[in-house]
């Protein structure tokens, strides 16, 4: 004989302010943690994006010293 098994499906419903802060996680993680994270992300967004060089732009300002 199989036993059968019941399946109980669980949904929790939370409000924003329940949930842990974002900022709290990110803070918490050390510097390497989150240049890591950000690499990661910069990686997947670029591999959907088609002749688009995999690098950052170089941004700079020439002023004149007066």
């Amino acid at each position: 004989m199989s036993k059968l098994q019941m399946v109980r499906k669980v949904t929790c419903v939370t409000t924003n302010k329940e949930q842990p802060s974002d900022l709290d996680y990110w803070q918490s993680r050390s510097i390497s943690e989150r240049i890591d994270a950000i690499e990661m992300l910069r990686e997947s967004y670029m591999s959907y994006q088609k002749n688009v060089p995999q690098r950052f732009q170089r941004v700079y300002r020439i002023t004149q010293q007066t």
